[in-house]
């Protein structure tokens, strides 16, 4: 869910218990928001069934509120939103409470040693920054790092309470995901304080990284919103049980300039190659803005629907060799284990570090476009060339912006020009939708994906999961 923001609400909406309500989950973390707003759809939801009138005849449905009655969904909801506020939030409240209870229950049962993160002492793990100050730390030229390793961590919840340590005392932002398969991670701050990161990690004894595992671009604490350290089932989410599919199972890794020169081989071939694909293993989204020349780009809008698109392709890797990429790296580990474990294709090769190392290596290479990433920049580039245009007006264009409905999560490629006339949503249908949202409270449940730019693509429900 995005972060509630007052400029998305009609005036005569904000009445004190919907402004505070705002106030309060500007407060809680990214997933606490994504609870409190599933417990706000739940109890709207309940309260409407509890409106209906049972004594009409078999398929007819009404309701029955304040007096009135409502033969329309829409009606009856706009009147609940309208009238009961506040009586949904104080439903919302003491469902939530409820299901942070159960969540923790849960937690305890599934990590029953997490008390250890409470006793343990990581003091030793944590670098002296006496001779910095604070300023040097927070102040001044950043960056943003990218970085993953594959390793066995019996106690993953001892290394995230030193993650959360470490990345609050050097002020750095972003996500970190542990697990007892490792760690995953892309922070932002100063300089100096990715620097000193970098080096705490590379002399943890658990991990035994060195600088050539980090990706680095320009940026800072600012490219993203808070910090995020969690654990995990997956240090990157794919669906799959770790234990059940590996990373040890991977495919060959090839340095980028392997992997520049198979890709050369394979485009000089031209029409006449069938025998070798290039895959990209990302979403559609970061395909559509930057891709390989001649790559095969899966349409998914999660790398958990990945195994899915591999299961419904089988025949498209038979006896092929397979060049799969990724961001960084850490996608292709598991994706191309995911691969083999088919035992159809005749090769499966990644590439070694990501496009971040191979653009590094090849900044005008075949790889074009641009590189999405995972924060609030969307982009970084090594080439002016752009592959992609306005959802609109079909210019070219590759710059994201959040789609403007409320609570739809997509991604909107809409030029300046299409933006000052107005058109800001993901698509037509949202573009609808959210004029016609001005004069609906945010009571009113709304489902993100009912637009055209997944309508699509298959989807693969998933249950409601804690972190």
């Amino acid at each position: 869910m995005a972060a509630a923001d007052c400029s998305l609400y009609p005036d005569w909406e904000l009445d004190s218990s919907t402004s505070s309500e705002i106030k309060q989950e500007r407060r809680l973390s990214a997933s606490q928001r994504r609870y409190y707003s599933f417990c706000r759809r739940k109890s709207f939801s309940a309260f409407v069934a509890s409106k209906r009138d049972s004594s009409q005849g078999e398929g007819i449905t009404s309701w029955c509120c304040c007096g009135q009655s409502f033969k329309e969904h829409p009606a009856i909801h706009k009147h609940v939103a309208r009238t009961h506020d506040a009586e949904i939030q104080q439903l919302t409240q003491a469902t939530y409470e409820c299901l942070l209870s159960q969540l923790e229950k849960e937690s305890e049962t599934q990590h029953p040693n997490k008390h250890k993160a409470e006793t343990a002492d990581i003091s030793a793990w944590i670098p002296d920054t006496s001779h910095i100050s604070e300023e040097q730390l927070q102040k001044g030229p950043g960056k943003v790092i990218l970085y993953y390793h594959y390793c066995q961590l019996e106690d993953p919840h001892v290394i995230c309470a030193w993650q959360k340590a470490l990345c609050e005392k050097l002020h750095l932002t972003g996500k970190v995901r542990v697990a007892t398969e490792g760690i995953n991670g892309t922070v932002g701050g100063t300089t100096t304080a990715t620097d000193i990161y970098i080096k705490a990690m590379c002399s943890q004894p658990l991990f035994k990284m060195d600088r050539e595992d980090f990706k680095m671009s320009d940026g800072g604490a600012d490219c993203f919103t808070d910090l995020r350290v969690g654990v995990y089932k997956e240090i990157v989410p794919m669906g799959v049980d770790p234990d059940v599919i590996s990373y040890q199972s991977a495919g060959i890794h090839l340095e980028p300039e392997e992997f520049h020169k198979e890709v050369e081989a394979l485009l000089a071939k031209g029409d006449l190659c069938n025998d070798t694909i290039l895959l990209d293993c990302r979403n559609f989204y970061e395909s559509k803005i930057g891709q390989f020349i001649q790559c095969l780009a899966p349409n998914i809008r999660k790398f958990s629907y990945f195994p899915d698109y591999v299961d419904q392709n089988l025949e498209l890797f038979r006896d092929k060799k397979v060049l799969m990429y990724c961001t960084g790296g850490i996608r292709c580990e598991r994706g191309s284990a995911y691969l083999r474990s088919k035992d159809v294709c005749k090769e499966v090769y990644q590439l070694k570090g990501g496009i971040h190392k191979y653009l590094e290596r090849f900044p005008e290479g075949f790889y074009r476009g641009k590189l999405f990433v995972f924060d609030e920049r969307y982009t970084i580039s090594s080439n002016t060339d752009v592959i992609s245009e306005c959802r609109y007006c079909s210019c070219p264009w590759d710059q994201y912006k959040l789609c403007s409905t409320r609570f739809c999560c997509q991604l909107v490629l809409s030029c300046h020009s299409c933006r000052q006339d107005g058109n800001t949503a993901c698509c037509p249908t949202c573009q609808t939708k959210e004029r016609d949202q001005r004069g609906v409270s945010s009571a009113t449940p709304h489902f993100k994906e009912e637009c055209e730019c997944t309508d699509g693509r298959p989807r693969i429900p998933q249950d409601f999961q804690t972190i």
